[in-house]
């Protein structure tokens, strides 16, 4: 089971969160990830951020990673949204 954790932080305060889970072992872990961003975004409704270099480390080292301002096309009404893999403890 794929999960990922997104949240809406505003001002030190998580305003939303929500736990993406998708149960296909035939995509990839990036395609699985991509399609999660994209099904947080809608729920949040906002737009979808922009993954860039930084993302890819803050995945690699600690399995999260933070958008700001700077990932996205259009202004923002909140401070980052940050998405979280929980790996599946066996």
């Amino acid at each position: 089971m794929f999960r990922l954790w997104g949240q809406i932080v505003k001002k030190n305060n998580i305003v939303q969160n929500y736990v993406f889970e998708m149960d296909n072992e035939d995509l990839s872990f990036e395609k699985k990830l991509f399609k999660g961003i994209e099904d947080l975004c809608n729920r949040f409704d906002i737009a979808n951020p922009i993954w860039m270099q930084d993302n890819t480390l803050g995945m690699k080292q600690v399995n999260k990673t933070r958008f700001k301002a700077q990932h996205f096309i259009e202004e923002i009404d909140f401070d980052y949204f940050e998405i979280e893999y929980l790996v599946e403890k066996v």
